[in-house]
């Protein structure tokens, strides 16, 4: 049997997400003898435990913790039942969907899960209505009704074939009335679902502590009874828990120093391996249009002209990242290369004339703000090459300012940021999920970007569309709508990266189709 105190040789393998580990003992089955919970690392701590009010990554807990009507099951790229039996539109116009619950669903409290608990979630989100949160993704939602205590009827007032992807998003969880309100968020710092797993208990940016939810019905095949997620201020600590083996793996926020170490197979005395495989998380400027400056398209085009990727992801990143030219990233149907296809190389030229011919002359002041604790330990370092390159031009004036996260969300919300990055994992892999979030009067960025072709035509069209790659024509426009606008500016796009002991299999399984971490999929190998 492996004991996971006993200190090897470090060996580090590259593996890739999308391909099945073989080998001895490696998809065996749980261990016999519980040797604890598996422990987890990330560097991205939830800002809330209440899915009504969230639109980030907070969902990474909520995906374990709550249950959803639809999910991915293993290998899954379209939503599938899970709290539902089943779901499905009932007309030819994508307008109505209806959902039969699973029989018997309980809360881990014990308390019925039945439709009207399903209509309180949905609508609670809608009501509580909170700045930046998810109601953004019910755009099309008109009403919810509960005929009876297993059906759930959704009615859209426009036709919307991605609304499966949107119930299966961890905002949509279904949560027990009883605890949560139907005008305000809960605020006890407690999570009830009925999900895999219940929190046993949770610090505040420290640690989540999972077990196993005898209640849970649903289609996840637990294959350890405990997972215990610690939230890491930076990677360097992550790392340094994962060799002292305190904890097992990481997830969320591996620095480009780190990963490279990890790379190099030096010797050592612990036993890890880098799982290595594409992503679809994307980094990228947001511009206030409240900001004198930021406001003023001509200056953001400018800004655009300036930025050098490329330098940011090999200097800063060590090519874990690769430039981004448009909002949806490679390997999405609609992709595009607009930002360069527009703009060519950096050229400071090019910039001076646009600010000249705006009748800008002086040196442009503006406030690039960041968060402190979030997106990877490069954040502040990158930010910093940022304000070099702007700097250097001669054209601008940057100060750089940060917050934490949680006070961070408060600021852009509140509108007190004239530039500020964000990082965007997809809540469900469509094109669709890196336009619509962030463009119309309600959207996940807390700052109003009016676009109404965008809004008013290019997505309605495609939202009838059930064939997704039907639609590449509009997302091509809407993408150089946002390139000729220049709100939004795309930085990089990320790879994934999770390091875990050797004593740990199941990670290849256990990212679902938004880079969600399913906890369930972990076990510990029982021999070699």
């Amino acid at each position: 049997m492996f004991n996971r105190k006993r200190r090897l040789r470090r060996v580090v393998a590259i593996v890739s997400l999308s391909s099945l580990a073989t080998g001895c003992g490696l998809l065996s089955p749980d261990d016999p003898e519980d040797e604890g919970p598996i422990v987890v690392g990330t560097t991205s701590a939830p800002s809330t435990l209440d899915p009504a009010a969230s639109w980030d990554g907070s969902w990474e807990l909520f995906r374990n913790v709550y249950q959803t009507l639809l999910s991915y099951p293993d290998g899954a790229t379209a939503p599938e039942p899970d709290a539902a039996e089943q779901c499905a539109f009932t007309d030819s116009a994508n307008q109505v969907s209806r959902c039969e619950l699973r029989e018997g669903l309980t809360f881990s409290n014990g308390h019925s899960l039945d439709a009207l608990a399903v209509k309180h979630s949905i609508d609670r989100i809608k009501e509580i209505d909170v700045n930046g949160g998810p109601a953004g993704l019910l755009g099309s939602l008109e009403r919810v009704q509960a005929p009876s205590a297993r059906e759930v009827v959704f009615h859209l007032d426009k036709p919307d074939a991605t609304f499966p992807f949107v119930l299966a998003t961890p905002a949509m969880s279904i949560v027990d009335p009883s605890g949560y309100p139907a005008d305000a968020l809960r605020e006890d710092g407690e999570a009830v679902g009925s999900g895999p797993y219940t929190l046993r208990s949770y610090e505040d940016g420290v640690r989540a502590e999972l077990v196993r939810n005898d209640r849970y019905q649903g289609f996840a095949e637990r294959r350890n009874d405990a997972v215990t997620v610690r939230y890491f201020k930076d990677s360097a600590g992550m790392v340094e828990a994962l060799r002292d083996d305190d904890i097992q793996v990481t997830y969320r926020g591996l620095a480009a120093d780190d990963v490279i170490g990890l790379q190099a197979k030096d010797a050592g005395d612990e036993a890890l391996r880098l799982v290595e495989g594409s992503g679809t998380e994307i980094s990228y400027l947001v511009f206030n249009p409240e900001d004198p400056w930021a406001g003023r398209r001509e200056v953001r085009r400018a800004v655009a002209q300036i930025v050098d990727r490329a330098t940011l992801a090999h200097e800063v990143y060590q090519d874990t990242v690769d430039p981004l030219y448009s909002m949806v990233p490679k390997g999405l149907t609609g992709h595009t290369t607009g930002f360069f296809d527009d703009y060519g190389d950096p050229s400071v030229p090019k910039a001076r004339k646009l600010l000249t011919e705006a009748g800008i002359t002086e040196r442009v002041p503006l406030t690039l703000w960041y968060t402190s604790d979030r997106y990877g330990s490069e954040t502040a370092t990158g930010f910093k090459e940022i304000k070099r390159q702007l700097d250097a031009s001669g054209l601008f004036e940057i100060t750089l300012e940060s917050r934490p996260w949680k006070t961070y969300v408060t600021g852009y919300q509140k509108g007190e940021y004239p530039v500020f990055g964000r990082g965007w994992s997809p809540d469900f892999p469509d094109a669709e999920n890196f336009i619509a979030p962030f463009v119309g009067e309600q959207n996940a960025l807390g700052t109003p970007y009016p676009a109404p072709e965008i809004t008013g035509e290019l997505l309605p069209r495609s939202r009838r569309e059930s064939d997704r790659a039907d639609v590449e024509r509009e997302f091509e426009r809407a993408q150089q709508i946002i390139v000729d606008d220049a709100r939004l500016l795309p930085l990089w796009q990320g790879k994934q990266y999770v390091a875990v002991s050797t004593e740990i299999s199941g990670v290849e399984q256990a990212m679902d189709p938004s880079t969600i971490m399913m906890m369930w999929q972990l076990s510990r190998k029982t021999g070699w």
